[in-house]
């Protein structure tokens, strides 16, 4: 039997009954997820036919499997799910109705039902009484494992997307953020087609102007606490499309990390852990009481929830065409400016990079700050040849007038392992305010010869002296030799990794 988008009260009810869950004492269906507490990468797979051959960056990240084996596993899973009772959503993706698809998501548990009608756009009654026929279809079958010699993958979980035949099976993982990066994954291949840039950041917008800015940054850079600003509403915390009309939320809730949450420092994220959204392997103790800083289970502990739940949430959530960009990094090795200034060429190189860093440990083994490289912040989820998307990006600036900066929230007056202190979370603030609010237009800029990169000599509530790293180092020669290095790390990534990239994106990037 199916039941198709039951109320949150009724999968609340039968994820109860069913024991996939408990209620904590706020009332939010706490899950865990067993073996699988993140992302299974290798094991996520991209059909590779007529269709999508030409279309794919292939490799370690876009793996393919044979539209024969990825037939065989879609059949047992079928065939495995037929005399179960499931759980049917049909939702949007994507907010501008202009761009959004249709995602029928059939799911072997209530709780993760519940998971992505949180996480989708939910279709009004109307809308899903003349709902039709889905864009696309997902099979998530947690509890069916394959063999990995028979069907020819890599473990006893699977994830698939067929983009020809508009499917996608998920299995043998219980961890529900496979769902959603699996139709932002689709998304992603599908919006270029029709002239929209997929981008994996925040966004937000001024309530009375709908002035638009774009956050990019990967974990740890403070994509989410920056792009959470009392004075502006929030578009969405992960996934948009930027479109000629604007930029849309391709989402219509959050998945939240909740690693050390407090009400003080995150008071948004943790007041929308209520009745209806949905915790992954939080520490919960025996009178219902949520642990937050206990990472027993994983490091990455995860809420779901509508997006209704955040009281300054832009519903539906679109906005203008952003007139800033920030992207987002964490360089450990303090060398990086404060905040620079990026032209259209310089912007496109730093979204194809992706850069923030690893510190002393954060992972075994690893002591010194270590570069990471994540193609257009979002390397997992983007399925085209990262030449693409740039190109994208560059033609959406040129077009628009679109203002990038390149914001470093790391460390200032030496690297994270010298024990220089992490650069003021208030001047970060102070610079973000200054980027949105025009207040660079005649401020006289600097050149790092370095890095290629200009900063001004002057913020608002920022002081001078910490806008030029060098000057921050008591060893300016010192400054010289770490900048050299982390230049030659961006030199050789992108000729490792881009070898075909346009020329003009090469140049715009540190030259030794």
């Amino acid at each position: 039997m199916k039941h198709i988008n039951l109320s949150t009260k009724e999968l609340v009810d039968i994820a109860l009954a069913r024991k996939e869950g408990t209620l904590a004492d706020n009332e939010a269906l706490v899950i865990y997820t067993g073996k699988y507490t993140g992302r299974s990468p290798d094991d996520k797979f991209i059909v590779d036919d007529d269709f999508s051959h030409e279309e794919i960056a292939w490799g370690k990240v876009n793996r393919p499997i044979s539209k024969e084996d990825f037939k065989a596993i879609k059949e047992k899973v079928e065939n495995y799910l037929e005399e179960k009772e499931l759980y049917v959503f049909k939702g949007f993706a994507g907010a501008d109705p202009k761009y959004r698809q249709k995602f029928e998501v059939v799911c072997e548990l209530a709780s993760q039902c519940l998971f992505i009608s949180d996480l989708l756009i939910r279709p009004t009654k109307d809308e899903l009484e003349n709902y039709g026929e889905a864009d696309y279809r997902i099979l998530v079958a947690p509890n069916y494992k394959c063999d990995p010699e028979r069907d020819h993958v890599h473990s006893e979980a699977f994830i698939g997307i067929d983009y020809g035949a508009h499917e996608i099976v998920i299995c043998g993982s219980m961890y529900c953020g496979e769902i959603k990066k699996s139709v932002f994954s689709t998304m992603n291949f599908i919006m270029p087609k029709m002239d929209v840039l997929p981008m994996h950041c925040s966004a937000n917008m001024d309530p009375a102007t709908r002035e638009t800015a774009i956050f990019f940054g990967l974990s740890g850079t403070g994509k989410t606490t920056l792009s959470a600003d009392e004075n502006r509403m929030l578009i969405g915390d992960d996934e948009h499309g930027f479109s000629d009309d604007g930029v849309f939320n391709i989402e219509g809730g959050c998945y939240a990390k909740c690693i050390n949450l407090s009400q003080e420092k995150e008071p948004q994220i943790y007041n929308a852990i209520r009745y209806g959204s949905i915790v992954e392997n939080v520490v919960m103790d025996e009178n219902g009481h949520l642990d937050f800083d206990d990472a027993k289970y994983t490091e990455n502990t995860r809420v779901g929830y509508p997006l209704n739940y955040i009281d300054n949430a832009v519903i539906p959530s679109v906005g203008g065409i952003p007139s800033v960009i920030i992207f987002l990094t964490a360089d450990a090795f303090g060398v990086l400016p404060p905040i620079s200034r990026l032209s259209k060429e310089a912007a496109m190189y730093h979204f194809v990079t992706g850069f923030t860093s690893k510190l002393a440990g954060t992972e075994r083994g690893v002591k010194e700050p270590q570069p990471t490289f994540s193609t257009l912040f979002g390397e997992p989820f983007m399925p085209h040849k990262p030449q693409l998307y740039a190109r994208m990006l560059g033609e959406k600036l040129e077009k628009y007038g679109t203002s990038v900066y390149l914001i470093n929230t790391g460390w200032s007056g030496g690297s994270a392992a010298s024990g220089a202190k992490r650069i003021d979370l208030k001047y970060t603030r102070a610079m973000v305010t200054a980027a949105l609010n025009n207040e660079f237009k005649d401020v006289r800029f600097e050149h790092s010869d370095i890095f290629n990169l200009d900063f001004p000599v002057s913020c608002p509530g920022v002081p001078d002296e910490i806008l030029d790293p060098r000057n921050t180092w008591e060893d300016p020669e010192a400054y010289d030799r770490a900048a050299k290095e982390l230049a030659a790390m961006f030199v050789n990534n992108f000729k490792t990794k881009y070898p075909e990239m346009d020329e003009e994106i090469v140049k715009a990037g540190p030259q030794l």
